[in-house]
Protein backbone atom coordinates (compact mmCIF):
# COMPACT_ATOMS: atom_id res chain seq x y z
CA UNK A 1 0.00 0.00 0.00
CA UNK A 2 0.88 3.06 0.01
CA UNK A 3 -0.90 6.29 1.52
CA UNK A 4 -4.56 5.56 0.12
CA UNK A 5 -7.50 3.74 1.16
CA UNK A 6 -6.68 0.35 0.09
CA UNK A 7 -8.80 -1.32 -2.81
CA UNK A 8 -9.44 -5.16 -0.98
CA UNK A 9 -10.89 -5.28 2.56
CA UNK A 10 -11.35 -9.03 4.58
CA UNK A 11 -14.88 -10.21 4.27
CA UNK A 12 -16.44 -10.08 8.08
CA UNK A 13 -17.47 -13.63 7.39
CA UNK A 14 -13.30 -14.53 7.93
CA UNK A 15 -12.68 -15.77 10.50
CA UNK A 16 -10.90 -13.68 13.31
CA UNK A 17 -7.35 -15.02 14.20
CA UNK A 18 -6.73 -15.73 17.57
CA UNK A 19 -3.73 -13.09 17.79
CA UNK A 20 -5.77 -10.26 16.97
CA UNK A 21 -8.65 -11.42 19.94
CA UNK A 22 -6.88 -10.99 23.13
CA UNK A 23 -7.29 -7.54 23.56
CA UNK A 24 -4.24 -5.62 24.53
CA UNK A 25 -1.66 -7.37 25.62
CA UNK A 26 -0.01 -10.93 24.04
CA UNK A 27 2.72 -13.22 24.98
CA UNK A 28 3.52 -15.44 22.35
CA UNK A 29 5.86 -18.71 22.34
CA UNK A 30 6.73 -21.76 20.46
CA UNK A 31 4.57 -23.29 17.87
CA UNK A 32 0.75 -23.75 17.74
CA UNK A 33 -0.56 -26.44 19.25
CA UNK A 34 -2.90 -29.00 17.87
CA UNK A 35 -5.31 -28.50 20.95
CA UNK A 36 -5.27 -24.12 20.36
CA UNK A 37 -7.72 -22.54 20.65
CA UNK A 38 -8.77 -22.15 17.07
CA UNK A 39 -5.21 -23.84 15.73
CA UNK A 40 -4.00 -20.82 14.30
CA UNK A 41 -0.58 -20.76 13.23
CA UNK A 42 1.80 -18.01 15.62
CA UNK A 43 4.23 -16.06 15.32
CA UNK A 44 7.57 -16.74 16.75
CA UNK A 45 10.96 -15.11 17.61
CA UNK A 46 13.31 -15.77 14.73
CA UNK A 47 16.33 -17.42 15.72
CA UNK A 48 20.27 -17.44 14.66
CA UNK A 49 20.39 -19.66 12.19
CA UNK A 50 23.46 -18.95 9.49
CA UNK A 51 26.36 -21.09 9.52
CA UNK A 52 28.91 -20.52 7.45
CA UNK A 53 31.81 -22.49 6.35
CA UNK A 54 34.92 -22.19 4.17
CA UNK A 55 33.26 -21.80 0.70
CA UNK A 56 29.34 -21.34 1.56
CA UNK A 57 26.74 -19.64 3.88
CA UNK A 58 23.66 -21.48 4.88
CA UNK A 59 20.60 -19.36 5.78
CA UNK A 60 17.64 -21.62 7.50
CA UNK A 61 14.56 -19.95 8.73
CA UNK A 62 13.03 -20.33 11.98
CA UNK A 63 11.75 -23.64 10.80
CA UNK A 64 14.75 -25.01 9.79
CA UNK A 65 14.10 -25.26 6.22
CA UNK A 66 17.39 -24.45 3.96
CA UNK A 67 17.65 -21.24 1.91
CA UNK A 68 19.30 -20.59 -1.12
CA UNK A 69 23.58 -21.39 -0.85
CA UNK A 70 25.35 -18.25 -0.82
CA UNK A 71 28.73 -17.88 -1.76
CA UNK A 72 30.96 -16.14 0.53
CA UNK A 73 33.84 -15.26 -2.01
CA UNK A 74 33.87 -11.87 -3.02
CA UNK A 75 34.07 -10.75 -6.48
CA UNK A 76 35.77 -7.60 -7.55
CA UNK A 77 34.95 -4.19 -8.09
CA UNK A 78 33.87 -3.47 -11.43
CA UNK A 79 36.53 -1.64 -13.13
CA UNK A 80 34.83 0.86 -14.67
CA UNK A 81 33.87 2.84 -10.84
CA UNK A 82 36.07 4.44 -9.26
CA UNK A 83 37.32 4.49 -5.86
CA UNK A 84 34.36 6.20 -4.42
CA UNK A 85 35.21 6.66 -0.10
CA UNK A 86 32.59 8.99 0.38
CA UNK A 87 29.07 6.66 0.22
CA UNK A 88 30.05 3.44 1.71
CA UNK A 89 32.66 0.59 2.69
CA UNK A 90 34.12 -1.11 -0.54
CA UNK A 91 32.89 -4.05 -2.66
CA UNK A 92 35.79 -6.21 -2.68
CA UNK A 93 34.64 -8.09 0.49
CA UNK A 94 31.60 -8.97 2.16
CA UNK A 95 31.24 -5.41 4.50
CA UNK A 96 30.53 -6.69 8.42
CA UNK A 97 26.66 -6.09 9.33
CA UNK A 98 26.11 -7.25 12.79
CA UNK A 99 28.13 -4.34 14.84
CA UNK A 100 25.93 -1.59 14.28
CA UNK A 101 25.78 -0.52 18.61
CA UNK A 102 25.78 2.67 19.29
CA UNK A 103 23.57 2.27 22.02
CA UNK A 104 23.53 -0.49 24.49
CA UNK A 105 20.91 0.44 27.15
CA UNK A 106 18.84 -2.85 28.15
CA UNK A 107 15.16 -2.88 26.35
CA UNK A 108 12.55 -1.63 28.66
CA UNK A 109 9.13 -2.95 30.30
CA UNK A 110 6.91 -2.71 27.12
CA UNK A 111 3.64 -3.44 29.47
CA UNK A 112 4.81 -0.63 31.33
CA UNK A 113 5.02 2.04 28.42
CA UNK A 114 2.95 4.71 28.59
CA UNK A 115 2.59 7.18 25.40
CA UNK A 116 0.75 10.33 23.91
CA UNK A 117 1.37 12.23 21.05
CA UNK A 118 2.44 15.49 20.98
CA UNK A 119 1.70 18.03 17.58
CA UNK A 120 4.74 19.77 16.34
CA UNK A 121 3.59 21.21 13.11
CA UNK A 122 0.77 21.05 9.89
CA UNK A 123 2.81 20.13 6.76
CA UNK A 124 1.01 19.39 2.95
CA UNK A 125 1.13 15.69 2.71
CA UNK A 126 4.30 14.70 4.86
CA UNK A 127 5.26 11.58 4.01
CA UNK A 128 9.08 10.19 5.19
CA UNK A 129 11.32 12.09 7.07
CA UNK A 130 15.13 11.51 7.42
CA UNK A 131 17.83 12.93 9.91
CA UNK A 132 20.97 14.74 8.38
CA UNK A 133 24.49 15.16 9.26
CA UNK A 134 25.70 18.15 10.11
CA UNK A 135 21.71 19.79 10.36
CA UNK A 136 20.01 19.83 13.07
CA UNK A 137 16.86 20.19 11.71
CA UNK A 138 14.62 17.09 10.41
CA UNK A 139 14.38 16.63 6.47
CA UNK A 140 10.43 15.47 5.57
CA UNK A 141 9.24 15.17 2.23
CA UNK A 142 6.09 15.91 1.14
CA UNK A 143 4.59 13.32 -1.39
CA UNK A 144 3.42 16.15 -3.49
CA UNK A 145 7.31 16.79 -4.23
CA UNK A 146 8.85 18.87 -1.98
CA UNK A 147 11.79 18.25 0.54
CA UNK A 148 11.76 20.46 3.72
CA UNK A 149 14.06 21.63 6.70
CA UNK A 150 11.76 21.79 9.62
CA UNK A 151 12.66 22.71 13.46
CA UNK A 152 10.50 19.79 14.70
CA UNK A 153 11.80 21.87 18.32
CA UNK A 154 9.28 25.39 17.78
CA UNK A 155 7.52 23.97 14.71
CA UNK A 156 8.81 25.23 11.62
CA UNK A 157 9.51 24.77 8.28
CA UNK A 158 12.60 26.75 7.57
CA UNK A 159 13.53 26.24 4.25
CA UNK A 160 12.61 24.22 0.89
CA UNK A 161 15.43 21.88 0.37
CA UNK A 162 13.96 20.24 -2.92
CA UNK A 163 10.76 20.43 -5.02
CA UNK A 164 10.49 18.18 -7.57
CA UNK A 165 6.44 18.75 -7.76
CA UNK A 166 6.32 19.36 -11.35
CA UNK A 167 7.86 15.84 -12.10
CA UNK A 168 5.64 13.69 -10.27
CA UNK A 169 2.04 13.49 -9.70
CA UNK A 170 0.87 12.78 -5.89
CA UNK A 171 -2.31 10.34 -6.21
CA UNK A 172 -3.48 7.06 -4.97
CA UNK A 173 -0.08 5.08 -4.13
CA UNK A 174 2.21 7.22 -6.21
CA UNK A 175 4.24 10.73 -5.94
CA UNK A 176 7.34 11.43 -3.69
CA UNK A 177 7.27 8.20 -1.40
CA UNK A 178 10.48 8.23 0.45
CA UNK A 179 14.09 10.11 1.21
CA UNK A 180 16.77 9.30 2.44
CA UNK A 181 20.30 11.04 3.65
CA UNK A 182 23.99 10.15 3.47
CA UNK A 183 27.16 12.15 4.14
CA UNK A 184 27.33 13.52 0.88
CA UNK A 185 23.85 12.94 -0.75
CA UNK A 186 20.29 13.67 -1.03
CA UNK A 187 18.40 10.10 -1.93
CA UNK A 188 14.67 10.45 -3.25
CA UNK A 189 12.20 7.05 -4.58
CA UNK A 190 9.55 8.80 -6.69
CA UNK A 191 7.02 8.26 -9.10
CA UNK A 192 7.62 9.99 -12.42
CA UNK A 193 4.47 11.70 -14.57
CA UNK A 194 4.51 8.24 -15.97
CA UNK A 195 3.50 6.40 -12.71
CA UNK A 196 7.37 4.70 -13.16
CA UNK A 197 9.76 4.48 -10.47
CA UNK A 198 12.91 6.75 -10.36
CA UNK A 199 15.72 6.73 -7.48
CA UNK A 200 17.84 9.96 -8.15
CA UNK A 201 20.76 11.42 -6.14
CA UNK A 202 21.47 15.40 -5.39
CA UNK A 203 24.25 16.14 -4.28
CA UNK A 204 24.24 17.93 -0.68
CA UNK A 205 26.12 21.33 -0.02
CA UNK A 206 25.94 21.97 3.69
CA UNK A 207 22.50 21.96 4.92
CA UNK A 208 21.14 22.41 1.12
CA UNK A 209 22.03 20.92 -2.11
CA UNK A 210 24.58 21.79 -4.91
CA UNK A 211 22.34 21.54 -7.91
CA UNK A 212 24.42 18.29 -9.28
CA UNK A 213 21.71 15.56 -9.65
CA UNK A 214 22.22 11.93 -11.14
CA UNK A 215 19.61 9.10 -11.55
CA UNK A 216 20.78 6.08 -9.72
CA UNK A 217 18.12 3.72 -11.27
CA UNK A 218 14.40 3.73 -13.29
CA UNK A 219 11.94 0.63 -12.76
CA UNK A 220 8.93 0.36 -15.46
CA UNK A 221 5.52 -0.06 -13.05
CA UNK A 222 3.21 -1.77 -15.01
CA UNK A 223 0.04 -0.61 -12.44
CA UNK A 224 -0.45 2.42 -10.20
CA UNK A 225 -0.27 0.35 -7.47
CA UNK A 226 2.38 -1.70 -5.20
CA UNK A 227 5.24 0.82 -5.41
CA UNK A 228 7.01 0.58 -2.46
CA UNK A 229 9.01 3.58 -2.29
CA UNK A 230 11.14 3.41 1.26
CA UNK A 231 14.99 4.02 1.24
CA UNK A 232 16.70 2.77 4.14
CA UNK A 233 20.78 3.09 4.72
CA UNK A 234 21.91 -0.38 6.40
CA UNK A 235 24.38 -0.92 8.62
CA UNK A 236 26.65 -1.97 5.97
CA UNK A 237 26.28 1.46 4.57
CA UNK A 238 24.80 0.05 1.74
CA UNK A 239 20.89 1.25 0.40
CA UNK A 240 18.18 -0.80 0.76
CA UNK A 241 15.22 0.05 -1.72
CA UNK A 242 12.07 -1.28 -1.40
CA UNK A 243 9.65 -2.58 -4.34
CA UNK A 244 6.23 -3.73 -4.16
CA UNK A 245 4.97 -6.65 -6.52
CA UNK A 246 4.07 -3.89 -9.38
CA UNK A 247 0.57 -3.84 -8.25
CA UNK A 248 -3.14 -4.78 -9.36
CA UNK A 249 -3.97 -8.21 -7.07
CA UNK A 250 -3.46 -11.16 -6.90
CA UNK A 251 0.51 -10.35 -7.93
CA UNK A 252 -0.81 -11.20 -11.44
CA UNK A 253 2.58 -12.08 -12.85
CA UNK A 254 4.09 -13.85 -9.74
CA UNK A 255 6.63 -11.13 -9.27
CA UNK A 256 7.16 -12.07 -5.52
CA UNK A 257 8.86 -15.37 -5.90
CA UNK A 258 11.38 -14.40 -9.15
CA UNK A 259 14.67 -13.11 -8.17
CA UNK A 260 15.29 -12.10 -11.47
CA UNK A 261 12.95 -9.30 -11.27
CA UNK A 262 13.04 -6.03 -9.01
CA UNK A 263 9.37 -6.29 -7.96
CA UNK A 264 8.38 -7.67 -5.13
CA UNK A 265 11.94 -7.73 -3.63
CA UNK A 266 14.14 -5.15 -1.48
CA UNK A 267 17.59 -4.49 -3.49
CA UNK A 268 20.63 -3.57 -1.70
CA UNK A 269 23.42 -1.54 -3.66
CA UNK A 270 26.45 0.81 -3.11
CA UNK A 271 25.02 4.33 -4.95
CA UNK A 272 28.33 5.73 -6.58
CA UNK A 273 26.40 8.78 -8.08
CA UNK A 274 29.79 10.22 -9.39
CA UNK A 275 31.41 7.36 -10.97
CA UNK A 276 30.73 5.76 -14.83
CA UNK A 277 27.83 3.87 -13.30
CA UNK A 278 25.59 5.12 -10.89
CA UNK A 279 25.70 2.00 -8.48
CA UNK A 280 27.71 -0.88 -8.02
CA UNK A 281 26.69 -4.55 -6.17
CA UNK A 282 27.65 -5.00 -3.04
CA UNK A 283 30.04 -8.72 -3.17
CA UNK A 284 27.70 -10.57 -0.97
CA UNK A 285 24.29 -9.55 -2.64
CA UNK A 286 22.65 -13.53 -2.75
CA UNK A 287 22.59 -13.14 -6.44
CA UNK A 288 26.01 -10.73 -7.05
CA UNK A 289 27.46 -13.84 -8.90
CA UNK A 290 24.91 -16.16 -10.57
CA UNK A 291 26.66 -19.39 -11.88
CA UNK A 292 29.74 -20.94 -10.18
CA UNK A 293 32.48 -23.22 -12.29
CA UNK A 294 33.08 -26.82 -10.24
CA UNK A 295 34.45 -29.27 -11.94
CA UNK A 296 35.32 -27.27 -15.73
CA UNK A 297 31.22 -26.78 -15.72
CA UNK A 298 28.79 -23.97 -14.61
CA UNK A 299 26.81 -24.79 -11.40
CA UNK A 300 23.19 -24.53 -10.61
CA UNK A 301 22.90 -21.19 -8.30
CA UNK A 302 20.01 -19.71 -8.88
CA UNK A 303 19.93 -16.81 -11.55
CA UNK A 304 18.55 -13.42 -9.87
CA UNK A 305 18.81 -10.17 -10.12
CA UNK A 306 21.97 -8.82 -8.49
CA UNK A 307 20.38 -6.00 -7.49
CA UNK A 308 17.92 -8.27 -5.11
CA UNK A 309 18.79 -9.09 -1.29
CA UNK A 310 15.37 -9.84 -0.15
CA UNK A 311 12.40 -11.58 -2.02
CA UNK A 312 8.67 -12.38 -1.63
CA UNK A 313 7.12 -9.25 -0.67
CA UNK A 314 4.17 -7.60 -1.69
CA UNK A 315 4.42 -4.09 -1.06
CA UNK A 316 6.52 -3.26 2.23
CA UNK A 317 5.35 0.10 3.37
CA UNK A 318 8.71 1.25 5.40
CA UNK A 319 11.65 -0.58 6.47
CA UNK A 320 13.70 0.14 9.09
CA UNK A 321 16.88 -0.85 10.67
CA UNK A 322 17.56 -1.19 14.61
CA UNK A 323 20.52 1.48 15.16
CA UNK A 324 21.58 -0.85 18.18
CA UNK A 325 21.29 -4.34 16.80
CA UNK A 326 21.33 -3.81 13.26
CA UNK A 327 17.90 -6.04 13.05
CA UNK A 328 16.59 -5.43 9.57
CA UNK A 329 12.43 -4.72 10.48
CA UNK A 330 9.48 -4.98 6.95
CA UNK A 331 6.81 -3.74 7.19
CA UNK A 332 4.59 -5.79 4.34
CA UNK A 333 0.81 -4.65 3.31
CA UNK A 334 -1.45 -7.56 3.05
CA UNK A 335 -3.59 -8.14 0.59
CA UNK A 336 -7.52 -9.83 1.97
CA UNK A 337 -6.70 -11.11 5.20
CA UNK A 338 -3.67 -10.05 7.11
CA UNK A 339 -1.10 -7.76 7.65
CA UNK A 340 2.76 -8.50 8.58
CA UNK A 341 5.74 -7.51 10.22
CA UNK A 342 8.93 -9.59 9.85
CA UNK A 343 12.43 -9.11 11.76
CA UNK A 344 15.36 -10.14 9.92
CA UNK A 345 18.53 -10.61 12.22
CA UNK A 346 21.79 -8.90 11.60
CA UNK A 347 23.23 -12.61 12.55
CA UNK A 348 21.73 -14.21 10.22
CA UNK A 349 23.52 -11.71 7.39
CA UNK A 350 20.48 -9.52 7.80
CA UNK A 351 18.02 -11.58 5.67
CA UNK A 352 20.43 -12.16 2.93
CA UNK A 353 18.30 -14.79 0.51
CA UNK A 354 15.36 -14.44 2.70
CA UNK A 355 11.65 -14.72 0.76
CA UNK A 356 9.08 -13.49 2.75
CA UNK A 357 6.29 -15.80 1.03
CA UNK A 358 4.22 -13.73 -1.07
CA UNK A 359 1.93 -14.40 -3.45
CA UNK A 360 2.45 -17.91 -2.00
CA UNK A 361 2.12 -16.99 1.41
CA UNK A 362 -0.30 -13.98 3.57
CA UNK A 363 1.05 -13.09 6.81
CA UNK A 364 1.46 -16.97 8.52
CA UNK A 365 -1.02 -18.74 6.30
CA UNK A 366 -1.11 -20.01 2.65
CA UNK A 367 -2.39 -18.14 -0.22
CA UNK A 368 -1.20 -20.11 -3.08
CA UNK A 369 0.99 -22.60 -2.09
CA UNK A 370 3.17 -23.77 0.22
CA UNK A 371 6.27 -21.90 1.90
CA UNK A 372 9.33 -21.33 -1.03
CA UNK A 373 12.62 -21.89 0.02
CA UNK A 374 14.39 -19.68 1.99
CA UNK A 375 11.17 -18.37 4.05
CA UNK A 376 10.93 -16.60 7.12
CA UNK A 377 7.28 -16.28 8.70
CA UNK A 378 6.65 -12.74 10.30
CA UNK A 379 7.10 -12.27 13.93
CA UNK A 380 3.90 -10.46 13.63
CA UNK A 381 0.48 -9.84 12.00
CA UNK A 382 -3.14 -8.71 12.29
CA UNK A 383 -6.12 -9.11 10.46
CA UNK A 384 -8.26 -7.21 9.02
CA UNK A 385 -10.96 -6.82 11.41
CA UNK A 386 -8.25 -4.88 13.26
CA UNK A 387 -6.88 -2.45 10.01
CA UNK A 388 -6.71 -2.25 6.86
CA UNK A 389 -3.14 -1.60 5.71
CA UNK A 390 0.55 -1.70 8.24
CA UNK A 391 2.92 1.21 8.75
CA UNK A 392 5.88 0.07 9.39
CA UNK A 393 8.16 2.13 12.25
CA UNK A 394 11.17 1.79 14.02
CA UNK A 395 12.75 0.17 17.10
CA UNK A 396 12.55 2.60 19.67
CA UNK A 397 15.99 3.83 21.31
CA UNK A 398 15.56 7.35 22.51
CA UNK A 399 15.60 8.33 25.71
CA UNK A 400 12.48 10.16 26.84
CA UNK A 401 9.94 6.86 27.57
CA UNK A 402 12.66 4.55 29.01
CA UNK A 403 10.15 1.67 29.03
CA UNK A 404 9.85 2.01 25.38
CA UNK A 405 13.56 0.78 24.58
CA UNK A 406 13.76 -2.45 22.26
CA UNK A 407 10.23 -2.05 21.09
CA UNK A 408 9.27 -1.92 17.72
CA UNK A 409 6.70 0.89 16.83
CA UNK A 410 4.46 0.58 14.42
CA UNK A 411 0.30 1.16 13.37
CA UNK A 412 -1.99 1.16 10.61
CA UNK A 413 -2.79 3.73 8.27
CA UNK A 414 -6.79 3.34 7.84
CA UNK A 415 -7.32 3.34 11.83
CA UNK A 416 -3.99 5.40 12.68
CA UNK A 417 -3.50 3.59 15.83
CA UNK A 418 -0.12 2.77 17.35
CA UNK A 419 0.87 -0.47 17.96
CA UNK A 420 4.26 -2.76 18.99
CA UNK A 421 6.26 -5.48 19.30
CA UNK A 422 9.18 -6.56 21.16
CA UNK A 423 11.38 -9.68 21.34
CA UNK A 424 14.51 -9.03 23.19
CA UNK A 425 13.21 -11.36 25.83
CA UNK A 426 12.54 -14.83 23.35
CA UNK A 427 8.84 -14.38 23.36
CA UNK A 428 6.76 -11.96 21.33
CA UNK A 429 5.57 -9.43 23.11
CA UNK A 430 2.75 -6.81 21.45
CA UNK A 431 1.30 -3.82 23.39
CA UNK A 432 -1.91 -1.80 21.88
CA UNK A 433 -1.40 1.54 23.39
CA UNK A 434 -5.09 2.70 22.70
CA UNK A 435 -3.26 6.02 20.89
CA UNK A 436 -4.69 7.35 17.93
CA UNK A 437 -2.71 9.52 15.36
CA UNK A 438 -3.78 13.14 15.09
CA UNK A 439 -5.52 13.68 11.63
CA UNK A 440 -5.45 10.06 10.81
CA UNK A 441 -4.07 8.28 7.96
CA UNK A 442 -0.80 7.09 9.09
CA UNK A 443 1.65 6.85 6.83
CA UNK A 444 5.15 7.09 8.01
CA UNK A 445 6.92 7.48 11.20
CA UNK A 446 10.39 9.53 11.82
CA UNK A 447 13.35 9.17 13.86
CA UNK A 448 15.60 11.72 15.01
CA UNK A 449 19.06 11.74 16.00
CA UNK A 450 18.08 11.21 19.72
CA UNK A 451 15.88 8.37 18.80
CA UNK A 452 12.61 9.39 19.69
CA UNK A 453 10.17 8.92 17.32
CA UNK A 454 7.61 11.23 15.27
CA UNK A 455 4.59 9.86 13.37
CA UNK A 456 2.96 11.65 9.98
CA UNK A 457 -0.29 11.90 8.73
CA UNK A 458 -1.29 12.01 5.43
CA UNK A 459 -3.27 14.39 6.39
CA UNK A 460 -1.25 16.63 7.64
CA UNK A 461 0.00 16.65 10.83
CA UNK A 462 3.55 15.44 12.42
CA UNK A 463 3.21 14.29 15.76
CA UNK A 464 5.90 13.47 18.54
CA UNK A 465 5.98 10.79 20.67
CA UNK A 466 5.90 11.42 24.81
CA UNK A 467 6.24 9.83 27.79
CA UNK A 468 2.58 10.37 29.15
Amino acid sequence: MSPQIPNTFASSSIKRPVLATIATVIVLTGACSTDDELAEPRPTVPVVTTTTSTNSTTTTDAQGADATPKSDTAQPTDPTDPPNTEESTATTSPPPITEPAQDTRPDGNLFNANIALEQVINLNEPIDMAIVSGDDLAWIAERGGRVLRVDLTHGEVVETVLDISTETIPQGEQGLLGIEVSANWLYVNFTDLNGDTRVDAFRREGTGLSGERRTILTQTQPFRNHNGGDLATGPDGYLYIAFGDGGSANDPFDYGQNPEVWHGSILRIKPTPTATKPYSIPADNPYASPTSTQNGTQDTTPIGAPEVFITGVRNPWRISFDRQTGDLWIADVGQDRYEEVTVLLAANRGGAGANLGWRLREGLHEFAGDKPPGHVDPVWEYGHDQGCSVTGGFVYRGSAIAELAGSYVFGDYCTARLWAVQISSGEVLYRDFGVAVPGGSLTSFGQDANGELYTLSLDGPVSRLIQR
